[in-house]
Order: C-alpha cells, then structure tokens, then sequence
C-alpha cells in the first residue's frame, strides 16, 4: 500500500516536548546538572560517576531522542496529506504545532530534505515536494526488479521455519488494516517488506528498498489517494497470502502475488 489518506495530527509526547530546547536540554537545566536560580559555587565537584561531559552527552542523547520523534511524527503528516504538496512550512510554525523547540523541527525537515520528501527554501522554510504519478509509476517499477527476483530466490533457499518468524509482521498488517488506521498500516507494510528481503543477508538492499518503499508513500502533487478499509484489507490479506507461498516455495505463485502487490499499489 503505496498512498494513505488524511489522518488526525501525530502529536508528540509531552515528555519529549519539555526535553527539546535548542541547547537540547530540559527546561532550566544547566550544564552542571542545577537548575536556573541555584547557588552551585559553593558546593563539591561533580562525583567521577557523572562528569560534566557525561550530563552533555545525556543532554545530547536526549535531543537527538526528540528530533527522532519529531522526525516520526512529520513523515506520518507527510503520508497523511497535511503537508500538502507545494506548500512552504517554516520550521517556528511547526515547532508551535508540536509544543516543541524549532532546532529539533529544523534538524528533522533537514532530514526529510536530504529524503527528498521536501526542498529548502531559503529565509522561509521547506516546501513540500510536488510528486507527479508518473514518478509514483517509476518508483513501484523500481522495488518490482528489486525484489521480485530476490523474494523468488529466498522461496527457493529460505527454511519455513524462518518465513513463520516473520507471521506476527503480516498479522500487523492485518489488523491495522481491520482499524483502517492507514499510520499504522504503512508502517506494518514497510516492516514486513523490509523482514523478507533482511533475510538476503544484504544490508545495502534493504536500505535502498526501504528507501524507494517510504518514497512511494509520499502523496501526489493532487493529494494523498482515498484508501478505503476494504482496500487495506485486501492489501494486507496478499502478506499472509505470500507468507503461506513463501513457506511452501510455491515460486508461481509467489511471483504472481508480489508482481500483483505491486501492479496494485499504483
């Protein structure tokens, strides 16, 4: 499932929203772990166990910790519609949406323009890409040659009993797919696409599959394509379709189920 329609905004916790300041430290704090209006000169050194550089380091962690999510959350309103195609967003404007600094915001569209998901525009924010039909066509043509013939080679080499490992990721999708809850069914999509070429054992291809897989998500320059319940449902009923070829190296009918995956998703 390639296109997902609107859904209510990702919000993102409260906890990391307290945490993302533009130094990347919680409210208040500072570099010695006090907090602002506290006399620190004169008490001890800091313990060994927790040096100065070790709090930066949490207070590092914890940033990138809130970028991750804020990142998380942009790609689920991407999918969804509301970032419409064409439009420019600042990263301040987003911030205020997110209850959150704009480093993080700014550090995670910078992300998404290096996906090529939105482009930069100077002294105004990033605009989101404008992606026509035709490339939509390229990229499921793309992860068709990509991994018809390695799903076609793993049916032949893989044992069964590593294919039902993989049972409780097609489950995912099923169920997602019975809350029409789209979020969580792409998500579930991309996991269980990425399991079955992992077992490749080539960590390149998977990163380039999971790539194209996320871009193909994106909506069309027109808005994200209505999905309807019935349409997941079916969609996700072709993993465990493929689970169960899979399992008993039915190469046709595998072929026929992963070609016809991908001729639906367009």
């Amino acid at each position: 499932m390639e296109q997902a329609r609107p859904r209510a905004a990702v919000r993102v916790p409260a906890q990391a929203a307290r945490a993302a300041q533009p130094d990347g430290s919680t409210r208040g704090a500072q570099p010695d772990g006090s907090t602002r209006g506290e006399h620190t000169h004169s008490e001890p050194p800091a313990p060994a166990a927790l040096p100065a550089q070790r709090a930066a380091e949490r207070g590092q962690v914890q940033r990138h910790s809130v970028r991750g999510q804020i990142l998380e959350a942009l790609r689920a309103a991407l999918v969804g519609g509301e970032l419409a195609p064409g439009e420019v967003y600042s990263a301040p404007a987003l911030a205020s949406r997110f209850g959150v600094s704009a480093t993080p915001v700014r550090e995670a569209m910078q992300q998404l323009a290096h996906e090529g998901a939105v482009e930069v525009v100077p002294n105004r924010g990033f605009r989101v890409a404008e992606r026509s039909a035709r490339e939509l066509a390229e990229l499921i043509e793309i992860r068709s040659l990509l991994e018809v013939p390695v799903m076609l080679r793993l049916a032949r080499t893989v044992p069964a009993g590593q294919w039902a490992a993989l049972r409780p990721l097609a489950e995912a999708t099923v169920t997602a797919a019975a809350r029409g809850d789209i979020t969580a069914y792409v998500d579930a999509d991309r996991a269980f696409h990425g399991a079955i070429l992992s077992l490749s054992g080539n960590r390149q291809l998977v990163m380039v599959a999971d790539d194209l897989h996320r871009r193909s998500q994106w909506p069309l320059a027109t808005g994200p394509v209505h999905v309807g319940r019935a349409d997941l449902i079916a969609d996700a009923a072709e993993h465990t379709a493929l689970l169960d070829a899979l399992v008993a190296q039915d190469l046709t009918v595998v072929s026929s189920l992963v070609r016809e995956h991908f001729n639906g998703a367009q």
